[in-house]
């Protein structure tokens, strides 16, 4: 109890400090948002690690940062006609030697602006393990989907709010570095911040996560802010947002769409979840981008992509390339054994590049107008 009352009273100190910090920061104004739109043109792409790493720590560490799988990986994304790629980041690199990672992420982003690629990069992930280690990662668990992904920050931070302001060097230093560089589309602030891995981690996640990560998410912006970048700032929105399933998600969520400069959200099934998603969100009045979506056993590209571009939605499929994280097995590998390769649930290509579904392929295309040849 004693436990509880201390953390209220840090939570109510600070909010009051942030949000008076945040009356003095400016979320872009819809104009604003609307002519970075007209000037960016439709994103399409995809979520991005290459199939050699397993999470973001082993993508950016400097032991297995892997630049010529990268540039090959790439290279088929730019066949498909892709303009952008996701890409999740980790405070512990900034941690374990800042000036590295910079230099890793301008090498990566000199790679993918090679292939006409534009980058966005997420800073916080609340998905997955939440006890995050630097150094080498142990094995994929075998036949489990993102069976090594971890969280960033880590439960250390979640469990203990009194810590969140260590993390503020590493959101400025990253975004304060790249801060006027073309070659970024948006910031991504917090992936799925509400997220408490249901049926994966959430045994082991502390009692006060959500109140944690609120606190963090509304510090994130503010930071973020204090470094001018000229690329708009988001949180996307996922799950069932209309109804969030506790008082803190609602909160997050609350501020997510308050904050952002742009809307992201993620979502999956059939063409009619898309379209009542989009309706809902139009009428915030800003850019729409669809950062996370595909989940083959619910649906897939075609219809979808093709409606995107219709309502000048961007577009950023989960997975690409079939390899560590293993995301062609389904979400519920974490429960159900599977014991070999199951129709595939995400990903485009097989590591070797040829395509899991030639005509789904002949499909992206036809909707990027890619012009392809080896």
């Amino acid at each position: 109890m004693k436990q509880f009352f201390i953390f209220s009273f840090i939570l109510a100190i600070q909010s009051a400090v942030l949000f008076r910090a945040a009356a003095e920061q400016r979320r872009w104004p819809p104009r604003e948002a609307d002519a970075w739109a007209k000037r960016t043109g439709w994103l399409v792409g995809c979520n991005f690690i290459p199939s050699t790493a397993e999470n973001d720590i082993e993508m950016w560490q400097a032991d297995t940062f892997d630049p010529v799988t990268m540039n090959r990986e790439l290279g088929w994304a730019q066949g498909l006609g892709f303009n952008c790629i996701r890409v999740f980041l980790h405070d512990l690199l900034w941690q374990q030697d800042s000036k590295g990672f910079l230099d890793r992420m301008d090498q990566f982003l000199a790679i993918a602006d090679k292939h006409h690629l534009k980058v966005v990069f997420v800073i916080f992930d609340s998905c997955w393990d939440p006890d995050p280690k630097l150094g080498p990662q142990p094995p994929p668990r075998p036949f489990i989907h993102n069976s090594r992904w971890v969280q960033c920050p880590g439960r250390e931070y979640m469990a203990h709010p009194e810590r969140l302001d260590e993390l503020k060097s590493y959101v400025q230093g990253v975004i304060g570095h790249f801060r006027d560089d073309k070659r970024i589309a948006f910031w991504d602030v917090y992936n799925e911040p509400d997220n408490l891995n249901a049926h994966s981690f959430d045994w082991e996640e502390p009692t006060n996560k959500q109140e944690t990560v609120l606190l963090l998410l509304k510090k994130t912006f503010v930071w973020a802010r204090e470094m001018k970048p000229e690329q708009p700032l988001t949180s996307g929105v996922w799950g069932d947002w209309s109804t969030p399933a506790t008082p803190a998600a609602a909160k997050i969520v609350r501020m997510q769409l308050a904050e952002s400069d742009i809307i992201t959200f993620h979502a999956s099934g059939q063409l009619k979840n898309f379209e009542r998603n989009v309706r809902e969100l139009q009428r915030y009045g800003r850019p729409l981008v669809c950062s996370e979506y595909t989940v083959r056993m619910m649906g897939s590209f075609d219809p979808v992509l093709n409606y995107f571009r219709a309502q000048h939605v961007g577009a950023l499929d989960w997975g690409f390339v079939s390899g560590k994280t293993q995301t062609i097995y389904p979400w519920d590998s974490w429960e159900k054994h599977y014991t070999n390769e199951p129709a595939v649930f995400c990903d485009i290509f097989h590591k070797d590049g040829t395509p899991y579904r030639a005509d789904e392929v002949l499909y992206i295309r036809s909707i990027t107008q890619a012009t392809f040849s080896q």
